[in-house]
């Protein structure tokens, strides 16, 4: 535990959607609290979390995330791609232009990263090819006319079978194909920021596609974002050169943490996601955030205990100090008296004078303890920062069930807890392999 007080954390969230009314305080289209994402970022700084990287999943998200990388110039990049759940707008069945905002009852951002057992949508709809190619133009020239040094990666695209009742699985292949061909010839290239959920086989073959048996032709790598897959596809992808991205989904179960143990921490980032995928009690992990705090207290303790240890012997050795001098006081003071004796002095030491009765202290009053009914349980991972639900919302506070970047941290602790390593090594690994894919941030 020494190296968690001596280092100093570094963290670059490489996945967060900012763009997400939910930061502007607008949940389901209704405002429920002021704006707070100054506040947001203010937070994700505190914590040593200094570089953002917001994620487009849609023309509208990313667009939105572009003017929020003008508003926190070197905090703020962006990706740009259209989400396999946003990628209905390939359908012939959608009726909107597809740079037009979302409707209340489509994702407006990239959607909650839970499965969804809704009824899926079903392939036989086909794709609007002449729609398709004015939409791959489109993202084409936002890619290439958004500035350098904001936008930084392409994606995020992909594919989502557990949420085929965002789009049928048919576009969602025709989407992620298009976007990898757009992709492949940039030039130059993006990192690509990918999404891949229980469709690792055809995600792999339409890497392959676009850039070789063993993606040689993908010039600036990229990650698999939020990754919740088995040990053997985390390993393909790696052994392919594909970084790994880590948040709260990827410990809700014994399997998921087994997988984080076995992923490099070469080939690994971390993210939040927010404002979903916050790590919760009922994950698995969580119980890596109780091991942290307890060994935090245990840290706390054992220092104070030294302290107080120390302080003890230094109050010993001063009343040690102020005995010998009050014996060398009282020892002149009668070689004084004996000395005035010799010469006839008339003063004479007066003995057995009135004590003074010392009044003693008193005690003070024992505190009755609480019932029960007034007693708040302590939480056993307490936040660093207060949470308060959306309709009590305070400034400086986080809002109750918003995941932010600042908890970026718990991510962190987690991943120490699985691998037996130090906090150090995961944010400078982690730090590292971002700045190698997408940096210099």
């Amino acid at each position: 535990m020494a190296s968690l007080t001596a280092y100093k954390p570094r963290y670059i969230d490489i996945g967060i959607n900012l763009a997400d009314p939910i930061f502007r305080g607008r949940y389901h289209g209704k405002p429920r609290h002021p704006d707070d994402l100054k506040g947001v970022v203010s937070r994700a700084i505190e914590v040593g979390c200094t570089k953002l990287l917001v994620t487009g999943s849609s023309f509208k998200s990313s667009r939105d995330a572009l003017k929020l990388a003008e508003e926190f110039p070197g905090t703020i990049f962006t990706t740009a791609g259209i989400h396999p759940c946003s990628s209905s707008i390939f359908s012939p069945s959608h009726h909107r232009h597809h740079d037009e905002s979302q409707s209340e009852d489509e994702p407006e951002h990239t959607p909650a990263c839970d499965p969804d057992p809704t009824k899926p949508i079903p392939d036989g709809d086909g794709v609007d090819n002449a729609r398709s190619a004015v939409i791959i133009s489109d993202l084409k020239e936002l890619i290439t006319t958004a500035p350098k040094n904001s936008l930084i990666a392409f994606g995020e695209f992909g594919l989502d079978y557990d949420r085929l009742h965002y789009c049928s699985k048919e576009v969602q292949l025709h989407s992620f194909t298009t976007q990898l061909e757009l992709a492949a010839s940039l030039s130059p290239q993006l990192p690509l920021f990918l999404h891949s959920r229980a469709a690792h086989e055809d995600f792999v073959r339409l890497l392959k596609d676009a850039f070789g048996p063993k993606l040689e032709r993908l010039e600036k790598g990229g990650v698999v974002h939020s990754f919740t897959g088995t040990i053997e596809e985390a390993k393909e992808l790696m052994d392919l050169g594909l970084y790994i991205g880590i948040n709260g989904c990827s410990f809700k179960t014994l399997e998921n943490c087994e997988v984080v143990r076995e992923i490099d921490l070469s080939k690994m980032m971390l993210e939040t996601d927010g404002p979903w995928c916050e790590v919760r009690p009922s994950h698995e992990g969580w119980k890596y955030l109780v091991q942290f705090e307890d060994a935090r207290r245990k840290q706390e303790e054992e220092a104070a205990k030294i302290e107080a240890e120390k302080k003890a012997t230094e109050e010993l050795e001063r009343q040690e100090q102020e005995k010998i001098e009050a014996e060398r006081r009282a020892q002149d003071e009668l070689e004084k008296k004996a000395a005035q004796l010799e010469l006839g002095g008339e003063e004479k030491v007066e003995e057995g004078g009135e004590k003074k009765r010392q009044r003693q202290p008193k005690k003070p009053k024992q505190q009755q303890p609480q019932g029960k009914k007034n007693q708040k349980k302590e939480s056993e991972v307490p936040d660093r920062f207060k949470v308060v639900k959306k309709e009590k919302w305070e400034e400086g506070a986080m809002v109750k069930g918003r995941n932010e970047p600042c908890t970026i941290e718990r991510i962190a602790r987690i991943v120490v807890g699985i691998k037996g390593v130090s906090v150090e090594e995961v944010c400078e690994a982690a730090w590292a392999n971002t700045q190698k894919v997408f940096g210099p941030l």
